[in-house]
């Protein structure tokens, strides 16, 4: 074993990848506050910091998804999407990360009368940005949420069609998964891949391992976010396998939601990569887990029973498992041989 600190100052040389980060999670309370004041100028700032912490009070996946949504509300502009990029900006830098593959949810903000173009628009912008100051690359998979049902979803991916953006790569499906079973959702997929789209969906986080084969068997999902009930099926893990569909693994956020796993030593994320399942390590949504990818990595060490060149597979699968191009693979790859080593 290395002490933390030796561990943390390791590992945040290394270049990492992160799939699955949920862009308006990784917002910090800092901005959260400044715009809960501007909401509610009548409050003082003690009175502002409790009520925030009143949002982040929840005890499971649906409370986490109102809490979300109250986060979401607090934006009146497109503007304030400049603030999550600047977070967003300061977490991959303190993280070590240099690609990232982030959701962005639209649905909340469509339905306060956003427009999809000049959020599109604030996207493309504020990643160019954050590419010419830290030469960190970002793509965006769009949200088409199973919350709000099939028809918004077609409406979403509507929208990402007509308003392409480079950065924009694909699609996912998040939200209450037992509200909106992955089996309604096979249109919607099938018709974004038509168009070049990639696909990701949310399964077996809330719900048990049949959303994960309707997920791989309906959806055609390219990768799960979460995938957690597969331990539930050795026919399902050995069909990841076969298939080689990767898990988005989060377990600060699967034992924070109290469903399947209740303390991370007892996470399955161990189990499916003795199995050979493709897994990388995510935050999901750093905000209202308060988790860094250092920190997951950390967990995955010293309490979950990872070593360190398992770690080093993981890392690497974080790159494997993208959406990048395998040039790009190549190229990140070698860099975290040579830093790996130095």
């Amino acid at each position: 074993m290395i002490s933390k600190s030796e561990f943390y100052s390791f590992f945040r040389k290394i270049p990492k990848a992160e799939l699955h980060l949920h862009i308006e999670a990784v917002i910090s309370r800092d901005s959260i506050k400044k715009l809960y004041l501007r909401r509610n100028p009548q409050l003082s700032s003690q009175d502002a910091d409790s009520e925030i912490n009143k949002i982040f009070t929840y005890s499971d996946l649906n409370g986490f998804i109102k809490a979300y949504l109250a986060v979401q509300d607090l934006y009146d502009s497109v503007d304030d999407f400049d603030m999550i990029f600047s977070d967003l900006k300061d977490y991959l830098l303190r993280n070590g990360i240099v690609y990232a593959e982030v959701f962005a949810a639209p649905s909340a903000f469509i339905n306060k009368g956003f427009d999809f173009a000049e959020m599109t628009a604030n996207y493309h912008k504020n990643i160019v940005k954050i590419k010419n100051e830290t030469g960190i690359e970002i793509k965006m998979l769009i949200d088409v949420s199973r919350t709000f049902g099939p028809e918004n979803s077609n409406r979403n991916l509507d929208l990402v069609l007509a308003n392409r953006i480079p950065e924009i790569i694909g699609i996912g499906l998040g939200g209450a998964e037992v509200k909106g079973p992955a089996k309604d959702f096979g249109g919607v997929f099938e018709r974004a891949r038509q168009n070049g789209l990639f696909t990701v969906a949310h399964a077996g986080e809330d719900v048990d391992c049949y959303s994960i084969w309707d997920t791989i068997d309906i959806l055609h999902a390219a990768r799960i976010g979460h995938g957690i009930t597969a331990v539930q099926d050795e026919k399902l893990m050995e069909a990841l396998v076969q298939r080689h569909i990767p898990l988005e693994i989060c377990p600060t956020s699967n034992v924070f939601t109290q469903k399947y796993v209740k303390e991370i030593s007892a996470h399955p994320i161990k189990i499916f990569f003795d199995k050979h399942i493709c897994v990388t390590l995510n935050t999901d949504d750093p905000l209202f887990f308060c988790v860094d990818l250092l920190d997951e990595y950390w967990n995955a060490y010293s309490k979950i029973g990872f070593n360190m060149s398992e770690l080093k597979k993981i890392l690497q699968n974080g790159f494997e498992a993208s959406f990048m191009t395998e040039e790009q693979k190549k190229s990140f790859l070698e860099k975290v041989e040579e830093c790996w080593r130095d």
